[in-house]
């Protein structure tokens, strides 16, 4: 225990940033909420102002033109903040260095991920898999004033609407669909991530280390967390306000009730937008008091007070996260009487192959691996005289325990998706690396002749800016490869893609005609349809309501994923048109207003456009619907099959039907 936390005298100052005054706090409480607001105001606007100008490039893909550019504007801002940082950070006013930092983090995040997708109108990933649900949850959430499931009508929402809710919000200022908003607003919420968390670490480092944090933070963003833009906030932001944490919990004297009000803003906000880092918070900062109150009584004091006074502090943490986590939560937990009758999800049933295997950044043969490892060697080494060393610690040791607990998890067929977490551990490595090389800069100072102070400072500026280039270039080249590549190829719904393709063999070029199609037969708004389809990525451009999500695993609970299923079939085993009209009436559930089939008959579907071109026995004279079912642990986590209705259950007056390209639209009338 001794070895995990701070001795109870911090003997000696360290090199990095031991707080030479009593408050834990660097930046006085009404400076830190100034600089919040302003800063992911300035960061913001200046992002979003900063992508409609890339916009104008027009460069035509595929071509590496863009990435070269990317590499020369976000490389020489990297020159320019180095040079700055080692030479003449110290001779201008106080606005202007803050504003010099957050207009250069804002500028860096901008140009680095912006312009390599300055011909595309989707963000990395572009419409594909997971991106599918996140373009559907904005499109609705631009459609809806208050708080509503992506997919299920009249069913409390499951997954957090926090930031997509505020997405909404933006692309209604702008004038937007949701789907085409959802790129400056992801993008314009990297740099405002990178702003903030400068402002965070500014209250516990130095300025100037501060702004190095924010820097390694937002390259191990660009490696592994900027493509899901609604989760990677409050990953970049834990790791001070872990600091923050370990240092109130550690205090003898109390804590200002403005620090913890403040961990506990955090932790709402997790809540309100990531459900994993929430839990995870809530598992560090309930593992750093534990770890605290045995040293404590491990060094003699008894072990009640101890225990009142780490309830005392978690308190008001628990109590501001808790308001802010009903938010959004309240719907939902009204639905389940509080979780007394929570219906099972299918969320948590992922196992890829970096959530079976302990991650190990720091033995990467890669720039970003050695600066993992210069960090984990400086948190082993300085975690007994360093707090931020020993935060980052108990945040290592949390996210493994996490990964354990994963992994035991499938004893219980689920999981608690660790690899979500690698993330964390990147970011917290590489601004333990930082520091790390920063103190061995000092130290060689120290020790070698003062004569070669000026080359050493100069070699490490120079070794740092290379790191740092060569992380971003890496992340652009090979980490975003092929979510570039996705944002460019799929389709609009506009029926077109970004390269101006027009692939009748592609699905996605029907987006168009089928949006119209659905429009005329039922002469409503796209929010007044309840779509059955089988082209799951309508959702994700018009706010339909869909009778059954693409997967289970994106699925409300309670919407009973598996009993909706079960009642497509026995539609589909209906013996005529009379029949199916009278179960879609008796149907428990709001029944479809539009059915969208595949018709396995039409020059353009997939069983003639793929494979040996013959339709099989069992879908000759039928009308197809893909469904999912649940395959964990295996992988893919999904298994495909299809509903086929027989084309005469149609045939009644009450539908009126279209073929459309590989589909058939059916609306009742």
């Amino acid at each position: 225990m001794v070895g995990i936390l701070p001795s109870p005298q911090l003997t000696g100052p360290s090199p990095i940033d031991e707080p030479r005054q009593p408050s834990v706090v660097r930046l006085p409480l009404r400076n830190t909420l100034i600089e919040l607001v302003l800063g992911a105001l300035v960061a913001g606007i200046f992002s979003v102002a900063l992508q409609f100008a890339i916009a104008r490039l027009g460069i035509s893909e595929p071509s590496f033109a863009p990435e070269a550019l990317a590499s020369l504007t976000s490389g020489g801002l990297l020159l320019v903040l180095f040079l700055l940082l080692a030479f003449g950070y110290r001779r201008a006013p106080r606005w202007v260095k803050l504003l010099g930092a957050w207009l250069s983090l804002s500028a860096f995040a901008t140009f680095a991920l912006a312009i390599p997708l300055q011909a595309t109108r989707y963000y990395y990933g572009g419409s594909s898999v997971d991106n599918g649900f996140r373009l559907q949850y904005m499109t609705r959430m631009a459609s809806e004033l208050g708080l509503a499931d992506m997919n299920y009508q009249n069913v409390a929402p499951y997954y957090p609407g926090g930031w997509f809710w505020l997405g909404g919000r933006f692309a209604n200022l702008i004038g937007w669909e949701g789907w085409a908003a959802y790129k400056p607003y992801a993008l314009a919420w990297v740099a405002v991530t990178a702003v903030v968390a400068f402002t965070l670490w500014s209250v516990v480092l130095r300025r100037r280390l501060a702004l190095l944090a924010a820097l390694a933070t937002t390259l191990a963003g660009m490696m592994h967390g900027i493509e899901e833009p609604y989760a990677w906030p409050s990953a970049a932001w834990l790791l001070p306000v872990a600091v923050l944490a370990w240092q109130a919990l550690r205090m003898t004297e109390r804590p200002p009730m403005g620090l913890l009000l403040g961990i506990g803003a955090y932790v709402g906000f997790a809540a309100a937008t990531y459900t994993l880092h929430f839990a995870f918070a809530v598992l560090m900062i309930v593992l750093m008091a534990v770890l605290i109150g045995a040293f404590r009584v491990h060094q003699g004091d008894k072990a009640w007070p101890v225990v009142q006074r780490s309830f005392w502090r978690l308190l008001p943490i628990g109590l501001v996260s808790l308001v802010l986590a009903l938010v959004v939560w309240l719907p939902y937990l009204i639905s389940t009487s509080f979780l007394l009758d929570n219906p099972r999800s299918a969320a948590q049933h992922y196992l890829p192959e970096n959530g079976a295997f302990f991650p190990l950044p720091m033995t990467e043969a890669a720039p970003f691996g050695v600066l993992c490892l210069a960090g984990f060697v400086w948190i082993l080494l300085r975690c007994r005289r360093n707090e931020v060393a020993a935060a980052m610690l108990a945040t290592v040791l949390a996210v493994y325990g996490w990964f354990a607990l994963s992994i035991l998890a499938l004893l219980g067929k689920t999981t608690l998706l660790a690899f979500r977490l690698n993330v964390i551990l990147d970011l917290t490595l590489a601004v333990a690396g930082v520091l790390a090389l920063l103190e061995l800069i000092g130290y060689l100072r120290e020790k070698l002749d003062a004569r070669y102070a000026l080359q050493i400072g100069t070699v490490a500026c120079a070794l740092g800016l290379i790191g740092a280039i060569s992380i971003s270039q890496h992340a652009m080249s090979s980490d975003l490869e092929v979510s570039t590549e996705n944002a460019y190829d799929d389709y609009y719904p506009t029926g077109d893609n970004a390269k101006g393709q027009q692939d009748p063999a592609e699905p996605g070029n029907w987006f168009d005609d089928e949006i119209r199609t659905i429009a005329r037969l039922t002469g409503d708004e796209p929010a007044q349809n309840l779509l059955l389809s089988t082209d799951y990525k309508l959702m994700s451009f018009r706010p339909y309501w869909g009778f059954q999500q693409e997967t289970p695993h994106y699925a409300n609970p309670l919407a009973e994923y598996d009993r909706r299923a079960d009642e497509i079939e026995r539609w589909s085993e209906a013996e005529s048109s009379d029949e199916l009209l009278k179960m879609l009436r008796n149907s428990e559930f709001r029944t479809p207003d539009v059915f969208v089939l595949g018709n396995p008959d039409s020059e353009h579907s997939e069983f003639k456009t793929e494979g040996d071109g013959e339709v099989p026995p069992e879908a000759r004279g039928k009308l197809t619907l893909q469904l999912k079912d649940d395959a964990f642990p295996q992988n893919p986590n999904v298994r495909d099959y299809r509903v086929y209705f027989d084309e005469k259950l149609f045939d009644s007056p009450a539908f009126v039907k279209r073929d459309v390209g590989p589909y058939t639209i059916i609306a009742l009338r």
